[in-house]
């Protein structure tokens, strides 16, 4: 069974940007505006290997999510699985690209993508709390 209701999950497969929380070494949360995907019940997301945020869920895989418009919101609680496998990395970049760009503009992004080392980055949904729906 799902954990979000069909107004919520309607509200995450538009583009939207969501807020990703991880758990720095000082056990502080950490925070970046990230594109994201829904795909089933997973969250999926992607990085540049060796950003902060990366070395964060390497340590500590647990996450919170939260993507907003006003009042409307999901926020969304699991834990991170790192994919390290440059085919499968890329080809979800280049989903997210034409995702916030569109097919038309996608192109350059998606060449840009394919210089750097990608981790793709999983969230199967434990938890979700959705307000204003």
């Amino acid at each position: 069974m799902s954990k979000l209701s069909d107004q919520a999950r309607h509200f995450l497969e538009e583009v939207r940007f969501a807020v990703l929380a991880t758990i720095g070494r000082d056990g502080m949360p950490q925070q970046t505006v990230m594109w994201y995907l829904l795909r089933d019940d997973e969250i999926i997301m992607n990085t540049a290997r060796g950003r902060l945020k990366e070395k964060n869920l390497r340590r500590d895989p647990r996450v919170s999510i939260c993507v907003a418009d006003g009042y409307r919101f999901v926020t969304i609680r699991g834990r991170a699985t790192l994919i390290d496998d440059p085919t499968i990395a890329q080809a979800d970049i280049a989903a997210l690209a034409t995702r916030y760009h569109g097919p038309e503009h996608a192109a350059s992004a998606i060449a840009e993508f394919r210089k750097q080392e990608r981790v793709t980055i999983r969230v199967p949904i434990e938890h979700a709390y959705e307000r204003g729906f």
